[in-house]
């Protein structure tokens, strides 16, 4: 495939191979567009920055974490970043993409049939509040990410119970106020998780400020966590 109009911060990131799939995965999200409105970022910077960029990023400037060979969630996939931009470069991992609307699972299903992906992907149609209290899901990831979901008390309401003692939840956040910081320090304490690091970058042609908040399990999350459905969102802890 021809490599037009690929940002060079992107080579620096991801190997040739790499960037053939994601490139395979810009044609089919593509042709998946012009039937259902899964996102408008999409083509040049919009692309390889705001989505393929911005998803890998953390994981390939972490070089104090192993985020090889696991079990992964991504909470409100969409139309699949971070958790299939994940997938791409970390092939023996295995990936669990959530979200609540059929429209956007319907088309995950679809990219994950037609591009070949090494690793085992489930592709789950349901709400995380429901999905956290199942005995198959609870405790049992390794590492849980959520971009454009919700702020950060909800999502780490989503998160802490689903992952294991060592786990790792992974929030993508465009700004960072003191004030945020203090309700996720309160909220991480309701839950039994606690904060680990925060990294931040300006991402390249000028697509903003990025950061990301590390957050794990600290012992185990009360039973009660996370609320029913909606709650979380209406009423962050």
């Amino acid at each position: 495939m021809k490599k037009q109009n690929i940002p060079e911060e992107i080579f620096e990131l991801i190997t040739e191979e790499e960037i053939n799939i994601f490139q395979e995965l810009q044609i089919k999200i593509k042709e998946l567009n012009n039937k259902t409105n899964l996102t408008r970022l999409i083509d040049g910077d919009n692309y390889w920055i705001s989505q393929v960029f911005d998803s890998i990023w953390p994981f390939r400037t972490s070089p104090n974490i192993n985020f090889d060979n696991k079990k992964f969630l991504d909470i409100g996939s969409g139309c699949g970043f971070p958790g299939l931009a994940y997938a791409i470069t970390h092939p023996a991992s295995e990936i669990y993409l959530v979200d609540s609307s059929k429209k956007k699972t319907d088309a995950l299903k679809i990219l994950v049939k037609e591009i070949n992906f090494r690793n085992n992907i489930y592709v789950i149609n349901d709400r995380i509040e429901n999905l956290a209290h199942q005995s198959s899901m609870r405790s049992n990831f390794d590492i849980a990410t959520t971009r454009a979901v919700s702020n950060p008390s909800t999502v780490s309401e989503y998160m802490i119970p689903i992952l294991k003692n060592e786990g790792l939840g992974v929030l993508y956040c465009g700004k960072w106020t003191d004030e945020e910081s203090k309700n996720l320090d309160k909220t991480l304490e309701i839950l039994e998780g606690k904060f680990k690091e925060k990294k931040m970058i300006l991402l390249p042609k000028n697509k903003g400020i990025r950061n990301i908040i590390f957050i794990k399990p600290k012992n185990f999350c009360p039973e009660i966590y996370p609320r029913k459905v909606g709650k979380p969102e209406k009423n962050p802890l």
